[in-house]
């Protein structure tokens, strides 16, 4: 018997488990060695029910996403018709879904008859991540189960819907008492099936799946949310299926689903977002880290800064049951730092996100201190302070002398040498970087800087760590900025440099927001804070010196007072968070323009879009020459997770080479040339990007 499956016969049972580790993905060989199973169990007289099942515990959780964009994706049998097969055998068909049913096992699932669960099943259709929708039969089986809004609202959120929900909207029919009881509670309700003489198939729930839905209901759906999709297709895809389910037959109604699908898979937003899928597997292997590593155990941390970014990443321990030592030079700062943090878990309360309970439960994994002594036990502690050298390496001394062996000293730095605060203490080996995204309790990135001498099982052990805390922990190098800030710097210049040669915030904005960025450069910089960027900025003085014109505006922004929305004005003005346009700035751009002899013109998109692209991608490219960055990947997880680089594009890298490198050099080149002396300075191609153009390469890596 083919080793992808199991299969067994019991009475009049036929048991067909899924036998391909780790998840039983629906690739080729599997979808042959079923088929293969139900055909069997169709011609046996002695088979009177079928029950399908993960062979080791997990039903499946998908499509093998490796075929996806190959030949191999619709390969004989596609899942489709293997699915439209058993839907057509004529014996109750089982599934009893241990542990995970997504997509393709959903689909699997829903071509079943009958479905049980157990406590911890999770169900759902998340293609909409990989810029899919459901292609064997899910936009077409779900709404017809659970009817066609509550199907709209899961395949376009992809979420996972627990055993409980699943149950009670009908996607399941029965829950087993525990995981170790399902397949025996399967076959117990497969052969109360037999003995009842139950059809194979029972009648849909809802056969017409918009009924009972005002008339103009998708009509409705589509125009409200056009404007949150932006030009992402598969949400549109998605209600494209649905709408063929409320208005065709089953049969029409799967063969307009296989159609959006390809036309889904064919895409540049699925490729790039298929891209994204296996780039969040690859940053975790890192040179150094294999699995003899052992990563030091994590069971209390402190964090040093009660601010909002100490706060946040306080916030993130304890959500994970972690204790944390919350420490701050004086009481009020720290009483402040606590309160904002209750603030903040009670917001979640409001929004039905976290109980009271669960509230008071994090709150008392939070304890303050105003002692260092009071960190003599901590395992990882990570500094929140100001970003400023001098100040962190006092606190790093401190710490050196306070820690125990062991401890992890980290620090939340977004630019300064990670190798310069190391060498204050007298064990570098245990210094490393953990640079945390602002509002740190909410943003997804965590860049994992390793220093020189951080040591591997360091390393390993806060890579691991991240995870746990639901972070996407991306390693860098050391230098300024590491990978995300470095490449900010002149994406930024050009954004200033642009608004004073003749473009408005707002145009430089739009182009920008035109691609699906969340934001434009300017808004960001408002919301972050003109104050933030100009400390920074302020900090690396020496590697511009040479010119600094072009942020001549954001420095006189800062000296007026203007820090952005906590001010209500920047380079926008504000009422609450209502961003309007402000003449005053534009005003401001002309005179620094006339002070510094530079002619303003106007702008098009097209050369907006050009300079803050090409020069992000090339200090990427740089970064990635230099070794900063280990993979062109590696890159578009830090914009995407960090800068809200849309995914739909792949990331910055991606996106290059999907522009071409050979267009993204020429682009370079040309404004080299173009911008004169302010070309000259700053428009120097990466060394591996002409390589790579000369090499013929299409793909971003080293050579």
């Amino acid at each position: 018997m083919n080793t992808l499956i199991t299969y067994q016969v019991e009475d009049n049972l036929a048991l067909i488990g899924l036998a391909r580790p780790p998840v039983n993905a629906l690739g080729q060989p599997l979808r042959a060695a079923v088929l293969d199973a139900a055909e069997r169990a169709a011609a046996d007289s002695q088979v009177k029910a079928v029950v399908i099942h993960g062979a080791n515990g997990l039903f499946s959780a998908g499509a093998d996403i490796s075929e996806f964009g190959g030949d191999a994706s619709f390969a004989a049998p596609d899942l489709p018709g293997l699915l439209l097969r058993l839907t057509r055998l004529d014996k109750p068909l089982v599934a009893a879904i241990g542990k995970l049913a997504l997509g393709g096992g959903l689909e699997l699932a829903l071509a079943c008859g009958y479905r049980i669960g157990e406590p911890g099943t999770r169900v759902g259709l998340p293609e909409i991540n990989l810029g899919l929708l459901p292609g064997a039969g899910g936009t077409q089986r779900l709404p017809r189960l659970i009817g066609a809004k509550p199907a709209l609202d899961m395949m376009l959120s992809g979420v996972q819907v627990g055993a409980e929900s699943a149950l009670a909207q009908g996607m399941l029919d029965r829950l087993s008492a525990s995981a170790e009881t399902l397949l025996d509670e399967a076959r117990a309700y497969a052969r109360e099936l037999v003995t009842g003489e139950a059809p194979a198939r029972p009648a849909p729930p809802f056969p017409e799946p918009a009924k009972g839905l005002p008339e103009d209901f998708l009509a409705r759906f589509r125009e409200e949310n056009e404007p949150r999709w932006k030009s992402r297709l598969a949400p549109r895809l998605v209600l494209s299926a649905v709408e063929a389910a409320c208005l065709l037959p089953l049969e029409e109604g799967l063969a307009r689903e296989v159609a959006l699908f390809k036309h889904a898979e064919a895409s540049r937003q699925s490729e790039a977002l298929r891209h994204v899928f296996f780039a969040e597997r690859e940053a975790g292997k890192v040179p150094g880290i294999d699995p003899s590593t052992v990563p030091r155990p994590i069971g209390k941390v402190a964090v040093i800064g009660a601010g909002t970014m100490g706060g946040g990443i306080s916030m993130n321990f304890a959500n994970a049951g972690i204790p944390v030592t919350l420490l701050e030079r004086q009481g009020e700062a720290l009483d402040r730092g606590l309160a904002q943090i209750r603030h903040n878990y009670g917001i979640s309360v409001k929004r039905g996100k976290l109980t009271e309970t669960q509230l008071e439960q994090r709150m008392a994994l939070l304890t303050g201190s105003l002692d260092y002594a009071d960190l003599a036990d901590v395992d990882l502690v990570i500094e929140a302070v100001f970003e400023k050298m001098e100040i962190k390496q006092e606190v790093f001394r401190t710490l050196d002398r306070v820690c125990k062996p062991g401890a992890i000293l980290a620090t939340n730095t977004s630019s300064l040498d990670v190798d310069q605060i190391a060498a204050v203490t007298a064990r570098p080996q245990d210094v490393i970087g953990l640079h945390f995204f602002s509002p740190a309790n909410v943003m997804r990135l965590l860049e994992v800087v390793r220093g020189r001498k951080t040591a591997p099982d360091v390393l390993a052990t806060t890579l691991k760590m991240g995870r746990t805390l639901g972070k996407m922990p991306v390693v860098s190098g050391v230098c300024f900025g590491f990978i995300g800030n470095r490449m900010l710097e002149p994406y930024v210049r050009e954004a200033h440099r642009l608004v004073l040669e003749g473009a408005t915030p707002d145009q430089v904005d739009g182009v920008l927001t035109g691609l699906d960025l969340n934001m434009g450069v300017f808004s960001m910089l408002d919301l972050a804070g003109i104050d933030v960027n100009f400390l920074v900025r302020d900090s690396n003085r020496a590697a511009f010196a040479h010119d600094d014109s072009y942020c001549r505006l954001g420095d006189e922004l800062y000296a007026l007072g203007r820090h952005g929305q906590k001010t209500g004005r920047g380079f926008y003005a504000y009422e609450g968070r209502n961003r309007q346009d402000d003449y005053e700035v534009v005003a401001l751009a002309e005179r620094l323009a006339g002070e510094l002899h530079l002619p303003r013109r106007r702008i098009d998109d097209a050369e907006i879009h050009d300079r803050c692209l090409f020069m992000l991608i090339n200090e990427g490219i740089q970064l990635l020459d230099e070794g900063i960055a280990l993979r062109a990947s590696d890159i578009d997880l830090v914009w995407i997770n960090g800068y809200g680089f849309p995914s739909h594009l792949g990331g910055p890298m991606h996106y290059a080479e999907h522009l071409g490198l050979d267009k993204v050099l020429t682009g370079i080149r040309h404004y080299r040339q173009a911008l004169g002396d302010y070309g000259e300075m700053w428009f120097t191609p990466a060394p591996l990007l002409e390589r790579l153009v000369a090499a013929g390469k299409q793909r971003i890596e080293p050579i």
